[in-house]
């Protein structure tokens, strides 16, 4: 049977998987399939400028770039339904589609919030028909309510907010985003939503969406009803792997791979949301929702799925940003840490840099508008420096 490269999942990891095994040289028939009717597009400004413009998205590749330049089989609007792995086959749209090497890039769904009714008014974003939605939903006096102080509902709150709409974010954890960046940085980032006119609630969880037919109000435990026009649940995602059922994938939130983000089967990786795997930089097991992890994953995926027998591991320091309102915050590394310490700036101002230390390495770093130092900090990171040097950098 002649090569052929398999991508299921035509977002960010999947098209850098296939640009990729086409920078190797790779010469037999590539197919990417993907759910959404739509060429890849860029998900990040979905939740941030997207929202506040009238423009049209930033596509990564158009169609004809994908099927000329890159010779790629191109299945869009087209699920994948099942792998027979025993048959080196991926099932999408009723079709068997055969594989020698197959990169699982399907990404994850926003998970909705638990018992909520179906009523015209709440959404979850994480595609660019769910920020349509949204974005037409946005305006002068619009009564928002945000449950989910993640970034995900930060930066839609910031966004809302921009266009003139009345935003309160409900968050139940005590402090947000305490486990992406530690409870001291969770408390000190989301000061930025006090200080920009941002009502924030934690500590305080939803136990109830009302309305008829469409949402009228947001229940909280506490006893507060809080009136809505429109209703945003930013709760998290869980990643798609439903269509794995029975293939002999295994799946633990996630796809389980190896160093390799290979799953044990012949040929068979992963990449992206939808891959769990052991970073051997920090000598944990991770998945992230992250743009830079994305891109990074689904090239090497393709090479490892292409030359197997060169496969290499991922070794590789997370990275992330957000944008609210005026600010970029960044993080990199882990926040698992013995020690975290701000060295620059004042964590109640708009500018400061947090270091994370654990033993005497330097494991992670938190920057608001600290881009240089931020930067500079995941290259030292991912050589393994020591935490003397990095307090060098502020």
């Amino acid at each position: 049977m002649p090569d052929r490269l398999v991508v299921v999942g035509a977002s960010l990891a999947g098209l850098r998987a296939v640009e990729a095994a086409r920078r190797a040289e790779f010469a037999g028939a590539i197919t990417l399939i993907g759910a959404e009717p739509h060429a890849p597009y860029d998900r990040p400004p979905l939740s941030k400028e997207f929202l506040t413009e009238r423009g049209e998205p930033t596509y990564l590749r158009d169609e004809r770039s994908l099927r000329d330049e890159l010779d790629v089989d191109l299945r869009l609007g087209t699920a994948a339904e099942s792998l027979r792995p025993q048959d080196g086959t991926v099932v999408a749209g009723g079709e068997e589609i055969s594989y020698t090497g197959l990169v699982i890039a399907t990404g994850a769904a926003a998970r909705p919030l638990a018992g909520a009714p179906d009523l015209a008014g709440v959404y979850t974003l994480r595609t660019l028909d769910d920020a349509r939605a949204i974005r037409a939903a946005l305006g002068p006096g619009v009564r928002i309510v945000v449950i989910g102080a993640g970034f995900i509902g930060s930066e839609i709150a910031c966004s809302a907010g921009a266009t003139g709409a009345e935003v309160t974010v409900v968050e139940a954890a005590p402090v947000p985003l305490a486990a992406a960046v530690g409870e001291r940085m969770g408390t000190a980032l989301a000061a930025l939503h006090e200080r920009n006119g941002t009502q924030l609630r934690c500590g305080v969880p939803v136990t109830g969406i009302e309305g008829e037919r469409r949402v009228e109000a947001v229940a909280l435990d506490d006893g507060t009803r809080i009136p809505a026009d429109v209703v945003i649940v930013g709760v998290g995602a869980t990643p798609e792997t439903g269509w794995l059922a029975g293939s002999g994938v295994k799946v633990d939130d996630g796809v389980v791979c190896d160093e390799t983000l290979g799953t044990g089967l012949p040929g068979v990786y992963a990449a992206g949301d939808v891959a769990r795997w052991p970073n051997p930089l920090f000598g944990e097991t991770m998945r992230l929702e992250h743009w830079t992890t994305a891109a990074e994953q689904g090239a090497l995926a393709a090479r490892n799925a292409i030359a197997p027998e060169a496969a290499r591991p991922c070794s590789t320091v997370p990275y992330f940003w957000s944008d609210w309102y005026d600010s970029r915050i960044q993080f990199v590394g882990v926040p698992t840490a013995d020690e975290v310490r701000v060295v620059a700036g004042d964590p109640d101002s708009d500018s400061f840099l947090a270091l994370y230390r654990r033993g005497e390495r330097v494991i992670g770093a938190l920057g608001l508008n600290r881009r240089r130092e931020v930067m500079k900090l995941r290259a030292m990171i991912g050589k393994h420096a020591s935490w003397d040097d990095a307090l060098g950098v502020s």
